[in-house]
């Protein structure tokens, strides 16, 4: 029983530090204005269509992710 109760202590802190994270990422995005028009993405404008790519921008983010869920899964 306890163990479950520590599980889900574990669980809230990380959901609090993930929270904690988005939420500084979304205070200082004003400041990334280049995120989101890196060379890689792709953007077709037509007469009434428009499609828009990130391809750069979501490799970049997929790698950031990978590398701090390597660095923090370790433990």
């Amino acid at each position: 029983m306890a163990e479950g109760i520590r599980h889900i202590g574990r669980i809230f802190l990380t959901m609090g530090v993930v929270f904690a994270v988005i939420g500084i990422v979304l205070l200082l995005s004003h400041k990334m204005s280049w995120l989101g028009r890196l060379p890689g993405d792709i953007l077709i404008q037509r007469k009434h269509f428009t499609l828009y790519f990130p391809l750069a921008t979501s490799i970049l983010i997929s790698l950031l992710l990978t590398l701090l869920l390597w660095l923090f899964g370790r433990r």
